[in-house]
């Protein structure tokens, strides 16, 4: 937990009461849980705009001291409204606080885990895999796709989810990464370093954006005439600042309504039954996550620094119980 804003260091590990589930709540005694970039904007209340909007957050520090979205573990109790589980399975979801031995969740954030797949692989599924979904719902086969962050935890599952719909993708990424996002069944690979993809003449029905690194103008010089841009966050750690990857998403939704393309700002929320088609994919052979590493819940803040100053591939998972 933590009670002031900063990085990694203010992070400490302390006794707190197991939540009680109310209603429609699910308790969870969490097996993993998964690291998001999420965890250190909220741990450093960056961008600064963002502390006036997300609900996490407060001027001055936050008002959710548990970091952690995502989870996977057996149900302990549940609430009386709650209709879908009982003690003892095996689910995985979204919520507040997740990086702790038990999280408190409603009823319809979560869905029973893949049958195929481990705990520390389920837990990294929900809020990357569930943002890819909702990025590129809509998409159908043989359109053009690129996705500008394909190595990431968000793109590894955006290349996987395209491909399954049947799309053509172009996947951007560092050099280092080429080998994994090819094995992912991406359609060409571009090496950031060596090439320039707003310049190559290339268009694309969508551009899935997930780094926040380019301008507008440069993201919509790589699309069709009516095609879509997807915008959704991104941004490095820069020790501080006012906008950040809201700032891109800014100017799209003030220039989007005089466009022909199609400016789209992604507002991922949580939704069991999103949860079940990814569930779906995973069960068929169609989305497999990838974990670059795992840590003891102990070494919370060291799993947030890796992910946050090294640049991780892919999912950094938490595992509480092997």
């Amino acid at each position: 937990m933590h009670e002031r804003y900063g990085g990694p260091e203010v992070l400490r590990v302390a006794d707190l009461p197991i939540p009680t589930p109310g209603e429609h709540d699910v308790l969870v005694k969490v097996h993993a849980a998964a690291v998001n970039a999420r965890d250190w904007h909220l741990l450093r209340g960056d961008p600064y705009l963002a502390r006036l909007a997300a609900p996490e957050l407060g001027l001055r520090g936050p008002k959710v001291a548990v970091r952690g979205t995502d989870f996977a573990g057996t149900v302990e109790a549940v609430g009386p409204g709650v209709t879908r589980f009982r003690p003892g399975d095996e689910v995985y979801g979204e919520a507040n606080a997740a990086f702790a031995d038990y999280v408190c969740a409603p009823e319809s954030v979560m869905a029973a885990k893949p049958r195929n797949l481990a705990f520390a692989r389920a837990a990294a599924i929900p809020l990357a895999a569930n943002t890819a979904l909702m990025g590129l719902r809509g998409i159908h086969s043989g359109q053009r796709v690129l996705i500008n962050g394909a190595s990431g935890g968000v793109g590894t599952f955006a290349v996987q989810i395209a491909k399954a719909y049947g799309a053509d993708v172009t996947a951007v990424c560092s050099r280092r990464n080429v080998e994994l996002v090819s094995g992912l069944g991406a359609d060409r690979v571009i090496d950031y370093s060596t090439e320039d993809f707003s310049k190559s003449g290339q268009r694309y029905d969508v551009v899935f954006d997930l780094v926040g690194n380019r301008t507008l103008t440069e993201l919509r010089r790589c699309l069709t005439r009516t095609g879509t841009l997807v915008l959704s966050g991104g941004g490095v750690s820069e020790g501080g600042s006012l906008f950040g990857p809201m700032g891109l998403m800014m100017r799209g939704k003030a220039v989007g309504p005089f466009l022909r393309q199609r400016v789209f700002l992604l507002e991922a929320k949580p939704s069991a039954d999103n949860l079940a088609t990814l569930t779906g994919l995973v069960e068929a052979g169609q989305l497999v996550p990838v974990l670059d590493r795992t840590y003891p819940l102990e070494q919370a803040a060291d799993a947030i620094r890796y992910l946050e100053v090294e640049h991780a591939r892919a999912k950094v998972v938490l595992v509480l119980v092997e």
